[in-house]
């Protein structure tokens, strides 16, 4: 009998992407899609991921000393609600609470005066530390992008955000479980340790933007952050966080096709 693990491994290595069809693949997402019974569960799902990493680094620099208690009480009540959940719009609006609450507690993470959160705004930016956010996060996007094409799945298709008016809406679902852990670490590290300084920026109309040194400085971090190692449950051999992104993928592929129940991934430090 062929044994396959959690993660779509046969063997010890990953099963090759032929093994699916495509086509039933997508049609399989699109059902998922179209059903909102299945749309919510993984909907609920990557919320899950997202508030659960988010506590992890919470967690994290709580036991560096630093008080961010609150916070994390207000994301543990989240990871609450949100099982009762069974509406998009509410999950979405609870996930956005929960990070704006999270956002508070990066003047108390961050040491340096020159980067204060004040609150979080996009287009445009209107500090350094929100354009460094939206410059991570948009390499987070890409990156799983890219592994999305490396599978049969179609990142047209979203459960979490709206299919409206956007290219791509899976990458967006998945990057909410990695941003706590990948981006916002990353961030937290070029700041204290002065990777980045006030000096990387450029203030342009109404916003701000990471100059292109600045841009090297922090695709370097997370080119050595995604290439770090760590024990994933139910694999022998460590992976690099880029590896753990294709085999989130394949999880979620895996629910799709109705092999496995999907459960998102959660740091384990």
């Amino acid at each position: 009998m062929h044994y396959f693990n959690y993660y779509g491994y046969y063997m010890g290595t990953f099963y090759p992407r032929e093994h699916y069809n495509s086509g039933h693949v997508i049609l399989k997402q699109a059902e998922h899609y179209n059903n909102n019974e299945k749309r919510i569960i993984l909907a609920n799902k990557f919320v899950e991921g997202s508030l659960k990493n988010i506590r992890k680094v919470l967690q994290y620099y709580s036991r560096q000393g630093i008080d961010v208690d609150e916070n994390i009480m207000y994301i543990e009540n989240n990871i609450e609600e949100i099982k009762k959940i069974n509406d998009i719009s509410r999950l979405l609006s609870i996930e956005g609470r929960s990070r704006e609450n999270y956002y508070k507690s990066f003047d108390k993470i961050i040491k340096q005066k020159d980067f204060k959160f004040d609150k979080r705004t996009r287009r445009p930016p209107q500090n350094n530390l929100n354009a460094l956010i939206s410059f991570g996060n948009s390499i987070m996007y890409t990156l799983i992008l890219s592994e999305i094409y490396k599978t049969h799945i179609d990142p047209r298709i979203g459960y979490l955000h709206t299919s409206n008016f956007r290219s791509f809406t899976l990458n967006l679902d998945i990057s909410e479980i990695f941003k706590p852990i990948i981006i916002d670490r990353i961030i937290f590290s070029v700041i204290n340790k002065k990777i980045i300084k006030k000096n990387d920026f450029y203030n342009e109309g109404d916003g701000f933007i990471l100059k292109e040194n600045g841009r090297k400085k922090f695709v370097q971090e997370f080119d050595k952050r995604i290439a770090q190692t760590i024990k994933v449950r139910d694999v022998s051999n460590k992976v690099s966080y880029r590896r753990l992104i294709r085999l989130e993928i394949y999880k979620i592929q895996k629910h799709l096709l109705e092999e496995k129940a999907y459960s998102p991934y959660i740091n384990r430090w």
